[in-house]
């Protein structure tokens, strides 16, 4: 069984598509889900504190801030703006592909668990995740 989950975003941060996700799944099986961009990346994490996803964000962004940064002065890819090479580190250091167990159509989440993409563009894009139930 396979699916794309659409996902708009306004720029940096993370996006949950747990919802959307959980709604298409059924039966038992494993979900693989794969975001075909290298500037965005996947991630399970916290969904009951929005505080997480704001930490988090500020930290990848102090860990690999835009090129207009003199610490960053060193990279060479630059054509589409100051955050486009930082964007690309950020989702080399982050999973691109998750793996989620699902029993008797429920994602095998934890109690505070979500599916979020992270977006490490500045501009709104329309990310594309592709899953597969087998």
């Amino acid at each position: 069984m396979q699916h794309i989950f659409d996902i708009r975003t306004t720029g940096p941060g993370l996006y949950e598509f747990t919802a959307q996700v959980q709604s298409w799944v059924s039966g038992t099986g494993l979900l693989t889900l794969f975001v075909q961009h290298t500037s965005a990346s996947l991630l399970i994490q916290e969904n009951a504190d929005p505080e997480v996803q704001t930490d988090l964000r500020n930290y990848f962004a102090r860990l690999v801030p835009p090129t207009t940064d003199p610490s960053m002065a060193y990279l060479t890819h630059t054509y589409e703006g100051p955050d486009d090479m930082p964007a690309h580190i950020k989702a080399a250091l982050l999973p691109t592909q998750l793996s989620i167990p699902v029993m008797n159509g429920q994602l095998s989440l934890g109690t505070w668990q979500g599916i979020y993409l992270f977006e490490h563009r500045d501009n709104p894009h329309l990310r594309r995740v592709v899953a597969y139930l087998g």
